[in-house]
């Protein structure tokens, strides 16, 4: 028995079971514990992959449970958390057909969905992305109920923001729209220890550490939003 083979496809379902739990914290909402775990999810989501080159057993079944896993942990829970989200903004406001107002939140998790089954299909992302990485979007969404309860307090700004039913539509829409746009987006693998060839991605790293350590959750979206806008911007003086 080749237990080799076997060890990708464990880890894979470790990210599967992150993301499991962090569905049942999102419903107690317990947003930290949830991101938490996410976290957790997407760092097995790594390293999956890695073992799999690494032990040369990388096929069609591990691509498969990479992206079923990946759709639990990246694409039902952040769905979930804009779900409650929406629930909890003006929720003695919602009457008849607003009662269905929240369930809008999982348009996150139908985005996630096609993006990953067109990541399967799309043999351009090898080594860049089309459209923001599924992690990525998870972990812009499971931040925000963060920033709003570490700084609403000390920003109203930041409270009328996160609690108004429809700038989360329109976060929600967003989301599910850069999933799947035809937006080039450079990859943070560093293939070769060469400063020049990885001055995007060490630069994008260093600003992303130093916004973390001074801003701390409310980073996490910051840094999602300048990796899509350094990515454009990258595009348009690469065809210059």
């Amino acid at each position: 028995m080749n237990i080799k083979k076997h060890i990708p496809n464990v880890i894979t379902l470790i990210n599967l079971f992150c993301g499991c739990i962090a569905v049942v914290f999102v419903s107690k909402n317990q947003f930290e514990m949830a991101f938490l775990f996410v976290c957790l999810g997407i760092f097995f989501d790594f390293f999956d992959g890695f073992f799999a080159r690494l032990f040369n057993v990388a096929g069609p079944l591990g691509l498969q449970l990479d992206s079923l896993a990946d759709m639990v942990t990246s694409g039902v829970v952040p769905g979930f958390v804009m779900f409650k989200m929406m629930q909890e903004s003006s929720i003695f406001m919602y009457e008849g057909y607003f009662q269905f107002f929240p369930y809008l939140g999982f348009i996150i998790t139908l985005g996630s969905c096609l993006r990953l089954a067109k990541f399967n299909i799309d043999t351009r992302q090898t080594d860049s992305f089309i459209g923001l990485p599924t992690p990525a979007n998870a972990l812009f969404i499971l931040s925000l109920p963060l920033v709003l309860q570490n700084y609403s307090r000390e920003s109203l700004l930041v409270l009328e923001i996160l609690t108004e039913k429809w700038v989360l539509l329109v976060i929600t829409l967003c989301s599910a729209y850069i999933l799947n746009a035809e937006i080039p987006l450079f990859s943070l693998k560093i293939k070769k220890f060469s400063l020049k060839e990885n001055a995007l991605q060490l630069g994008f790293l260093l600003t992303s550490l130093v916004l973390l350590l001074l801003l701390q959750y409310l980073a996490i979206p910051l840094i999602i939003i300048f990796y899509v806008l350094l990515s454009v911007a990258n595009n348009m003086f690469s065809k210059k």
